[in-house]
């Protein structure tokens, strides 16, 4: 988390302001009015919410502080460090504590007031009860005062701090008070930092941002450093010691060798000793500026073996810069960047990272099975082959020769069809269109189109041979045109009856015409040699035609017991008369037909009532049946399945609009708000 993602934290408002915000909620947004004539449930209901709403109401506000103020230890330990140097880690944890304990307090206040109200037995019982319970949860944030007030002073500090990234390429400038330190700040990046001829005109951190490389650098300039004890120093120095401390980072370490800034060569080079244990493991340059004044050529001999001392220890680089003139300020800046980019990819390479990579890594190194040698087969046509040489005029003819011979680029056009592989390469010119007909010729091509061609040859060849399409001149049209349109014809007249006959019979299982009519012998002779019992087919027939009231007639070509049976049941003869059976060689009575169900007539030879009435099943008699046909009728009148009350009756959609009804009443109309 960097210090830019502290900034997120809403205002925190004081005791008395918390306790309007809450209370004037809980009356604007739970019911204001009571009746003590009400059910005492209602009425217990009506304080219960009161106070469970202001309970929730602190602990939404007061969960919103706790969770937006960082947790010192989430924290990276600069921030954590920084936030402990500013507002002090003990103040800050007890401000937060107070907080917390606060909002449990208002939560046992609720619980128990809300366990009292259930056994409230009057309005005012229950209406005293609830005034203690918000006015006990009054009490315990009107003492939050101090913790709050503390909590705001931080929320407005921490929004005006610099945003610090503690993981990104950071340059960090140290060194006394006045040596120059915002002044080079001001010349790399575009920060604007505040320049005074005294002592702590920076009294925080800054941050300036420069690119390098493509790469973005933050360069944070820290308040002067006095000599002296850690525990004597303010919290203007604090933040710089943090900074050194916790930034993996650069350090330029300024020093000002004319003695302007008011602090001696020898104390300055005490300075960077005393806080040379922060350098470790960063690269440091010790920075000489002010060399338009003096350089570290002019300085006597004893100041400048204390200067060359800092200079010859490891890991320190000297550079001289002028931050008046400009001179050697971006040198100072590559420097800087370049020493800092080294030393971070050394890190990287003795860090445990790249040992987990290395350990990943296995290099496999063929091993010889034995002692032949096997060298690489090259064949002869290779080896024979003649090298390329384009000064030779009996070379291989290349396609860039043929360019240059037909005008070269820009006038030569490539022969995209050269290198088809056709089995007769005249084909090669041969012209396709792309279009015919309106169709792309692209989606009819087949490969496989020869044997199919074959196929379908041999095949009209076989079907010759055998005399499929011979036939008698006389019936043969006299040319293709009438062949084909004779055909068609025959083909719609077809098509039309087919369709027909399909409409028609759509929902009759039907026997073929091929049946046709049969006398009742020849059935039972058919049956019996099936292996079938005839006898009751033979009886039923007969009753039906006694029943029918025919009189049998014995003709004198006819056997006993001869009736024609109609098989196609229900397809019907000739005559069209269906269902019916005659005595053999007579004609049959016309018979009173009916409609069935299916639409179809059908010959009513002996009408038979069905054994029960499906209107009355489930009913107890016919009373009852009526009675539920009548609610059937009424419930589907438009009305009715419309679930209207009655025909005045006009749809409300929404019963109680919300502005009409929300809120507290004033005075005036209340048809709208």
């Amino acid at each position: 988390m960097t210090s830019s993602g502290l900034k997120a934290i809403a205002p925190v408002p004081t005791a008395a302001d918390f306790l309007d915000i809450v209370l004037s909620k809980t009356q604007r947004k739970t019911p204001t009015v009571i009746h003590k004539n009400f059910k005492i449930s209602r009425i217990r209901n009506f304080y219960m919410r009161k106070v469970k709403f202001t309970q929730d109401s602190f602990d939404e506000k007061l969960g919103a502080i706790l969770t937006e103020f960082p947790m010192l230890d989430d924290l990276h330990p600069f921030l954590s460090s920084l936030m402990n140097v500013l507002y002090d880690k003990n103040h800050y944890k007890l401000a937060l504590g107070q907080l917390r304990t606060a909002r449990h307090l208002i939560d046992h206040v609720a619980k128990d007031y809300v366990r009292l109200l259930k056994f409230g037995d009057s309005l005012y019982r229950c209406k005293q009860l609830k005034k203690a319970a918000l006015g006990r949860m009054a009490t315990i944030m009107r003492r939050q005062k101090d913790p709050l007030a503390y909590l705001e002073q931080v929320r407005q500090h921490i929004s005006r701090l610099p945003a610090i990234d503690p993981n990104t390429r950071t340059l960090l400038i140290c060194g006394y008070p006045n040596v120059g330190k915002s002044s080079f700040i001001n010349k790399v990046t575009r920060a604007d930092v505040d320049v005074q001829p005294y002592a702590f005109t920076t009294k925080s951190l800054f941050v300036g941002h420069l690119d390098y490389k493509y790469l973005r650098w933050q360069v944070i300039d820290t308040p002067g450093i006095l000599d002296h004890p850690l525990e004597d120093m303010n919290t203007i120095e604090m933040q710089s010691i943090t900074a050194l401390a916790h930034l993996k980072s650069c350090v330029l370490y300024f020093m000002d060798l004319s003695e302007q800034c008011g602090y001696t060569v020898e104390a300055q080079c005490k300075l960077f000793h005393s806080i040379k244990p922060l350098f470790n493991g960063k690269p440091t340059l010790l920075v000489i500026n002010k060399i338009d004044v003096t350089r570290l050529e002019d300085l006597n001999a004893d100041s400048r073996a204390l200067v060359q001392e800092i200079i010859d220890s490891e890991d320190v680089q000297c550079v001289q810069v002028s931050c008046y003139s400009e001179e050697g300020v971006m040198d100072l800046k590559n420097k800087a960047c370049d020493a800092l980019l080294t030393a971070r990819v050394e890190n990287k390479i003795k860090g445990s990272k790249i040992n987990t990579i290395i350990n990943r890594i296995h290099v496999a190194q063929p091993k010889a099975r034995d002692d032949v040698v096997r060298t690489p087969f090259i064949p002869d046509a290779i080896k024979e082959r003649k090298k390329y040489d384009k000064n030779d005029p009996d070379r291989r003819k290349l396609l860039k020769d043929v360019e240059v011979e037909e005008g070269g680029a820009g006038v030569f056009n490539i022969n995209l069809k050269r290198d088809y592989l056709l089995a007769n390469p005249d084909w090669k010119t041969d012209v396709i269109p792309e279009i015919m007909d309106g169709k792309n010729i692209a989606d009819f091509i087949d490969p496989d189109i020869a044997e199919k061609l074959e196929a379908l040859e041999r095949e009209e060849e076989k079907l010759e041979a055998e005399g499929f399409y011979a036939s008698d001149d006389d019936d043969m049209p006299d040319s293709d045109d009438e062949l084909l349109a004779a055909k068609a014809q025959e083909d719609l007249a077809h098509k039309i009856h087919s369709q027909s006959i399909k409409k028609s019979k759509k929902n009759q299982a039907r026997l073929p015409r091929t049946a046709g009519l049969r006398t009742l012998s020849e059935m039972t002779d058919a049956l019996t040699k099936a292996g079938l019992d005839p006898s009751r087919i033979t009886e039923r027939a007969q009753m039906l035609a006694k029943a029918a009231g025919v009189k049998r007639k014995r003709p004198r070509d006819a056997e006993d017991g001869d009736v024609e049976m109609d098989d196609a049941a229900g397809e019907g003869g000739d005559d069209g008369e269906e269902g019916w059976m005659d005595v053999d060689g007579e004609e049959a009575p016309q018979l009173k037909r009916t409609k069935g169900n299916s639409g179809t007539a059908v010959a009513s030879v002996n009408k038979r009532a069905p054994r029960t009435n499906r209107q009355l099943m489930g009913m107890r008699d016919e009373g009852q049946a009526s009675k539920a046909i009548k609610l059937r009728d009424f419930a589907q009148r438009p009305r009715n399945y419309q679930a209207k009350a009655g025909e005045a009756d006009r749809a409300i959609k929404t019963k109680m609009p919300k502005h009409l009804f929300a809120g507290k009443r004033k005075n005036g109309k209340t048809d709208r708000r």
